[in-house]
């Protein structure tokens, strides 16, 4: 029975039927939602950030967990693969800073269009309002229960059904409880690229701040874990943006308490003996201010108040009355900034989710299951994820891609 079941209509599902159809294989795809890419419509704040237009061979440093398993899918389906294919059917893309490609009308919701012209043109059938709740293998086929009490015979099946993050688009982690029957490791699903928690809630003073060009960098247990230089925003509840979303995935939640510090350089280009000297010329020339006015030259003017009480420092003090060793103490806050983080937000606010089915038992040849012969797996389920960019997404068409490739080959 050569016929394949996609499980998922997102961007790992969608081209995966494309793959396989484009090859004669009779393929249906199975989506809960009522329509297709519910998720793809969020990414990129409505905008979708398809790709990055970095070298193939510059991806696998962005990934952080199992790059070397993602090998096979990258190379047989590239980031230049997606964009001629896109491009081909309609899709005019740009490339904006950092190499992030989305589409040039700036709308997700024609990249899902392109999509569905690519999967429509191969002969996939898509099959919306359609809950999957068990997968029975027998003998040389599966045999799927379906939400209404009816069922589907496959002689392949393919998981695509994502992660655990924003469980709003359909992402709750059904494919983990599909695989665990076949007798595949979950390993434990944990939100990435999720803003974080600060502890004392110095944050919220500072809510809708954004810093440019700062360097961010993140402790474990004493242990730096991420340092990179971006920019990162206040929000009400901590801290979030590039390079916090980024540093979130390289977090080892199996370490309990996690214990966790942020550092914010405020000043990357300069070293404390700059900084010392750029504040004394600033205090020479206002020794009758006081301290919170003259920090508005080398502050946001809403950050002043939280960075000197963090240091301990009197915001109304003259500036004749400040000594070295506060000037020391300033010229150190702005080197590091010290942020105590609480928590990451939970798993459902995470763009993608780390951990998921163990890539050990998946061949990455094919991506299919190295216990069960015709099963398949594609995109976040699997325990891959990356930092932003553009990245999780060509995951998610590449080993979808690569599924597709390989069913009945």
């Amino acid at each position: 029975m050569n016929n394949l079941i996609i499980i998922g209509a997102g961007a790992a599902g969608l081209m995966a039927a494309y793959s396989a159809a484009s090859r004669g294989i009779r393929t249906v795809v199975l989506e809960k939602n009522e329509k297709a890419g519910k998720k793809l419509f969020i990414t990129g704040k409505g905008r979708c950030n398809i790709t990055n237009d970095c070298d193939i061979s510059d991806f696998f440093p962005q990934i952080v967990h199992n790059g070397k398993f993602l090998m096979s899918a990258l190379y047989a389906f590239s980031n230049d693969n997606l964009i001629s294919l896109l491009n081909e059917n309609g899709l005019r893309t740009k490339t904006e800073r950092g190499g992030r490609v989305f589409p040039q009308s700036d709308r997700s919701s024609d990249v899902i269009k392109t999509l569905l012209h690519i999967v429509g043109k191969s002969g996939a059938k898509l099959r919306f309002n359609t809950t999957v709740k068990q997968i029975e293998k027998q003998e040389e086929t599966f045999l799927l229960h379906l939400g209404d009490g009816s069922a589907m015979r496959a002689g392949a099946v393919l998981i695509a059904t994502g992660g655990k993050s924003y469980p709003l688009t359909g992402s709750t982690g059904d494919g983990y409880g599909f695989a665990e029957e076949f007798g595949h490791k979950i390993i434990p699903p944990y939100p990435a690229l999720v803003p974080m928690e600060d502890l004392h809630h110095i944050c919220p003073k500072m809510q809708g701040l954004t810093l440019k060009n700062v360097k961010f960098t993140l402790f474990q247990n004493d242990k730096k874990i991420y340092s990179e230089q971006g920019e990162l925003l206040f929000t009400h509840f901590g801290i979030s943006g590039p390079v916090v979303l980024s540093a979130s995935s390289f977090i080892d939640h199996r370490k309990q308490p996690l214990s966790l510090r942020a550092e914010i350089d405020l000043k990357p280009a300069l070293n404390i003996e700059q900084i010392d000297a750029r504040l004394l010329r600033e205090f020479e020339a206002a020794k009758n201010k006081q301290l919170k006015n003259v920090m508005l030259e080398l502050l946001p003017g809403k950050m002043v108040h939280s960075f000197l009480a963090e240091s301990n420092l009197d915001p109304n003090k003259e500036i004749h009355s400040v000594t070295r060793q506060e000037r020391g103490h300033i010229c150190k806050s702005l080197k590091a900034f010290s942020i105590a983080i609480a928590d990451t937000r939970p798993v459902e606010e995470g763009i993608v989710t780390s951990g998921g089915i163990c890539v050990k038992e998946i061949n990455p040849s094919t991506m299919e299951s190295k216990l069960v012969p015709n099963l398949y797996f594609a995109g976040e389920v699997m325990d891959v994820d990356a930092k932003t960019g553009g990245f999780n997404l060509q995951i998610a068409f590449s080993t979808g891609f690569l599924a597709g490739t390989s069913v009945f080959n």
